[in-house]
């Protein structure tokens, strides 16, 4: 018994001494805002000065760290165009810590020295990532003046162009319906105005871009390619600001500013964020079109965006955010004579309504109500004779109802923990009904409506055990609920980077992605016409795994040219299986006999396949200083395969491209001139163009003519055919033909005029400056010859922009 009783108490003061020799640790957390307009920012770095140790602030600008207690603590506190923070403080409790960063001046390299040696790219486990910088964007020359976020993604290595102008994102090998765009977690479904040749989001009202092109962390999911995170602007604190720009086609306008005041403090506890935007295209055409017919038709075109938010502060640790993007694009041709014409529309609507709160020093939550919505109509009205009319109402849609919670959780300074959820309730319309009646009264229209359900639970942990590993893992359980089907499907992720010194590492990472929601296609451009349809008993859901190998350099020598300059090089592979395309020669929008009515199911006309990509890229950026910008360069291979198309063998799809690149360069001459250039290299589009092209005779037809009065073939010496069926050859092989490559040149030149209460920016520019012909499409047609030679057929290029010049002008309070 008393060895027992000796033993216990041995064991209970080794415990003792054991936690003795724990140091006590204490939290520090708090927001970083940008000063004056107390903005939230987020991505800046907290670090232990002396010490690999640090945290970075989430979406909202909230960060915390925990660190041993000491009587002297230095914490850094850097954010990529803004100027540090160095504060020192005792460490013996708990503290909240409140910084305010100030707007770096970009001619002063010094301090672009000290933030950039805080935010090293090769310091993060997270590869396969764009961040963006919003003034980075404003000064890149742009098709006709309007700036657009997705253009200028498509210069990044891994990112694909459609065709000329086009605005959609191709990455690693994916179609446009593989990236998950969202803005403020409501997702985008169609990004773009113009029949893709501008998109929908208006920077003005944008605080931060984020690209990721693989190495996903658990938090996303739902497509296999790409997640674009756009979020806007919280609204300054300070007082009110506004931005007034004015293009050749369309006019902006943005204000922000404060909401309501604390009675004690004096200090705002909400603001606001209105941006508007309208293009006058229609306003200059609808006069000239009336004009050149006589009043005879009546046609015209225009776009509009509205973004919105707010915020309000419940208390220290609650906030409320509501915000909202609304946006439409509207055509028309209408024939004044005979009431007949054509119509087409489309649209996003989106809303969010978000609560913040702060559960302690190292809980923080999110929860967000999410609302979003994407409607396509196509009406057509035409005169067949004096007794009918053909009618097309086309209808595609969706709907999403969702709910999402967040939780970081900060234990450690070497643990970073997110875990949440997300449930969408997605409605699509996908129906396309044609009817043609002697009385309208008799016109009916049908919609086939299908709800499903769509949901997912993940957590990750971005993991510094020592000084020269990271880690970022997690696990996405996602869910997909139908109409007498469900799919519940694990998705794993692991990102890796081993530090082999404090500028450079290596990095490797695997992601497994599940699509639900499918995007029916025949242009491959992203028009609007393209129809939005779910998982069913018959369309498998898309997956796609993905291994990435890189390496990540930073510059920090000193030298005021590479200071801030970061290079990546990242090797990648990428399988994707159950992705869905069109059968040869159909499409959804199908109109065989305009005199009945007839319903397409869109199942019946696709076919599943698998596809692959691989590639290597090279990115040189440098985000700051008076010359900015990066060199990009992208080597690919992408290939489909479909049993009923091409005859089950494999093809390259329309956007694979060999070589892909781009250089882009900003330069601040002085405070008052910026002066840019962007050019573009790229391999010519995979496309299917005819071989050859033939008049065919239908042998019954043919014997017809040629048997006479008698109905025998007796007495023919000669037979004389009509003219046949204009027949196109496009041999058997899918896309074998390639485009001519594709290169631009684009400058640009600001003058900025600033004054204590304004500052007023003139910009010219000019998109392909040289004038080169790229092509948009190919086409055989046939050219005469002089005399009496026979006419030959030629491959004739068709392009759209030769050299674009514009201007804008800005003013801003």
């Amino acid at each position: 018994m008393r060895a027992l009783f000796s033993t216990c108490i041995f064991c209970l003061t080794s415990v003792l001494q054991l936690f003795a020799q724990v140091p006590v640790r204490h939290t520090v957390s708090g927001y970083v805002h940008e000063v004056g307009s107390r903005e939230a920012l987020l991505g800046a770095t907290i670090r232990l000065n002396g010490r690999p140790v640090g945290t970075q602030t989430n979406t909202f600008g909230f960060y915390s760290i925990t660190l041993p207690e000491a009587d002297s603590v230095t914490l850094t506190f850097s954010l990529i165009g803004y100027e540090s923070q160095v504060r020192t403080l005792a460490l013996r409790q708990d503290q909240v810590l409140g910084v305010e960063l100030a707007a770096g001046e970009l001619l002063n390299e010094v301090v672009v020295s000290e933030k950039r040696q805080q935010d090293r790219v090769s310091d993060s486990p997270q590869m396969s990532q764009i961040d963006l910088p919003i003034s980075q964007i404003k000064k890149i020359p742009a098709l006709l003046g309007e700036k657009d976020v997705l253009k200028v993604l498509q210069l990044m290595p891994g990112v694909q162009k459609g065709s000329e102008g086009q605005s959609g994102l191709y990455v690693r090998g994916g179609g446009p319906d593989q990236n998950l765009i969202v803005l403020d977690d409501a997702v985008v479904y169609n990004a773009s105005h113009l029949f893709g040749f501008f998109s929908v989001f208006n920077g003005d009202a944008l605080k931060s871009v984020e690209l990721t092109k693989g190495g996903f962390p658990a938090r996303f999911g739902g497509r296999l390619s790409s997640v674009l995170d756009l979020t806007m602007k919280d609204g300054a604190r300070d007082k009110l600001h506004g931005e007034v720009g004015i293009g050749l086609i369309a006019s902006r306008i943005m204000l922000e500013g404060p909401l309501l005041k604390n009675k004690k403090t004096g200090k705002a506890v909400g603001s606001f964020v209105i941006s508007g935007r309208r293009t006058y295209l229609d306003v200059i055409s609808a006069p000239i079109v009336r004009a050149q017919t006589n009043g005879e038709t009546s046609a015209g075109y225009y776009f509009y965006d509205l973004n919105a938010k707010a915020n309000y502060d419940l208390g220290p640790r609650d906030r409320i955010y509501l915000s909202g993007y609304f946006g439409r694009d509207k055509f028309y041709a209408n024939d004044n004579t005979d009431n007949t014409g054509i119509g087409m529309g489309w649209g996003n609507s989106t809303g969010t309504l978000r609560w913040n709160h702060q559960f302690s020093q190292k809980l923080f939550a999110n929860t967000s109500l999410i609302f979003s919505d994407y409607q396509f109509i196509i009406s057509a009205n035409q005169l067949i004779d004096s007794g009918n009319r053909f009618v097309l109402d086309y209808t595609s849609g969706i709907r999403d109802f969702s709910l999402k919670h967040d939780l970081d959780f900060y234990p450690a300074p070497n643990h970073a923990l997110r875990f949440g959820l997300q449930a969408t309730a997605h409605r699509f319309t996908p129906s396309a009904i044609v009817l043609q009646n002697n009385s309208f009264a008799n016109l009916t229209r049908e919609v086939t409506q299908i709800d499903v359900l769509e949901s997912g639970i993940y957590a990750e942990d971005t993991w510094r055990p020592n000084d020269h590993w990271r880690l970022n893992g997690g696990l996405r359980i996602s869910a997909f609920t139908g109409t007498g089907l469900g799919y519940v499907r694990p998705e794993p992720r692991l990102s890796v980077a081993y530090i082999v010194k404090p500028d450079l590492s290596f990095k490797a990472s695997y992601a497994l992605m599940n699509q639900y929601v499918h995007l029916l296609s025949n242009t491959g451009i992203g028009l609007p016409t393209d129809l939005w349809v779910p998982t069913t008993d018959r369309v498998r859901p898309q997956q796609s795994q993905q291994w990435a190998v890189g390496l990540a350099k930073d510059f920090t020598t000193g030298n005021s040219f590479t200071n801030g300059l970061a290079l990546t090089v990242e090797g990648y592979y990428k399988r994707m299986d159950n992705i869905i395309n069109y059968k040869e020669g159909a499409s959804f929008l199908l109109v065989d006999d305009p005199t009945s009515a007839q319903r397409v199911r869109w199942e019946d006309n696709v076919t599943a396949g698998r596809g692959w990509s691989y590639g290597a890229e090279v990115l040189l950026h440098k985000k700051e200083g008076r010359f900015s910008g990066w060199v990009g360069y992208t080597l690919s291979w992408t290939q489909w395969q479909f049993a009923e198309l091409n005859g089950g063998r494999p093809f390259f799809p329309r956007y694979d491209r060999r070589h892909d690149m781009s250089v882009v360069g900003m330069y601040d001459l002085t405070p008052r001139i910026t002066v840019s250039a962007t050019w573009v290299y790229g391999t010519g589009q995979a496309l299917t163009v005819p071989n050859a092209r033939y008049r065919s005779y239908g042998l019954s037809n043919a014997l017809n003519y040629i048997k006479g009065s008698n109905g025998d073939f007796s007495g023919v010496s000669a037979v004389t055919f009509d003219n046949g069926v204009a027949v196109r050859d496009y041999g058997q092989d899918k896309n074998t033909f390639r485009a001519e490559p594709y290169h631009r040149l684009d400058l640009g030149i600001q003058f900025h005029r600033k004054r204590p209460t304004h500052e007023s920016v003139w910009e010219f520019s000019a998109y392909n400056a040289y004038n080169r012909r790229n092509p948009f499409f190919y086409n055989i047609e046939s050219k005469r010859q002089t005399g009496s030679l026979p006419d030959i057929t030629v491959l004739y290029k068709y392009s759209v922009f030769p050299i674009v010049p514009a201007f804008s002008y800005s003013y801003k309070f």
